[in-house]
């Protein structure tokens, strides 16, 4: 007597969304190569948009004019400038802008592949990347001012060096880095899941409506 068959088990929302993300990963598991690999790629990455930023915050923060006063001393000409406080807000907004863009392309290029490592490296590259950009903008200049202090000429008027006010500005690149490969990733988990909640009630919660005409003969 031949056993009956059993039932088909209806696959979950969460086995076809493993199976989907395995198919487009090639139908298999990223090994520890790539994901060195895409990590290394992120932080040299991150670290080389770190000196476009520092020279952009070379080029366009503006620097305070300085008088030098005797050998090895120099006074700001005007007290009252804003040219440090600006220079800040160039080197926050500048990291800020880094941090989007690194972000992006770190979700892009690796963490949509490789997952939570790969946003940890996202993360972790803002700030070695902030440093990098700030001891640029702070070198651009400074061998030109500090000739001046050693000459020592009385009168001569130089640019001072740039020079970043407070340490809170390190921490833009990274919280808009993740902010912006979090914020991505939150809207494609939110969009997969309620396209498999379609994908499993096509018909809404109390099943097929019936077609006009068909229903059965009322009592």
């Amino acid at each position: 007597m031949a056993e009956p068959s059993q039932p088909p088990i209806p696959s979950s929302p969460d086995r076809g969304l493993r199976l989907r993300l395995r198919l487009r990963r090639g139908g298999r598991v990223p090994g520890v190569p790539a994901v060195v690999g895409a990590v290394a790629a992120v932080l040299v990455g991150t670290a080389l948009l770190g000196v476009v930023a520092g020279f952009t915050w070379a080029a366009v923060a503006p620097r305070a004019l300085a008088v030098v006063a005797s050998r090895g001393s120099a006074d700001v000409v005007n007290p009252e400038t804003n040219a440090f406080i600006a220079a800040d807000g160039w080197f926050s907004l500048l990291t800020a802008v880094a941090g989007v863009i690194s972000g992006l392309l770190g979700y892009l290029y690796a963490v949509r592949r490789h997952g939570p490592i790969a946003m940890a490296a996202v993360l972790a590259g803002g700030l070695p990347a902030a440093l990098i950009a700030m001891w640029i903008g702070q070198q651009s200049g400074n061998a030109a001012f500090n000739h001046a202090l050693v000459v020592g000429q009385p009168g001569v008027l130089v640019r001072a060096p740039l020079s970043l006010g407070g340490i809170g500005a390190l921490a833009f690149w990274s919280l808009f880095a993740g902010l912006t490969a979090g914020g991505i990733e939150a809207v494609r988990q939110l969009r997969e899941r309620q396209a498999a909640r379609a994908r499993v009630q096509p018909y809404g919660p109390h099943g097929p409506s019936p077609v006009p005409g068909t229903e059965g003969p009322t009592g």
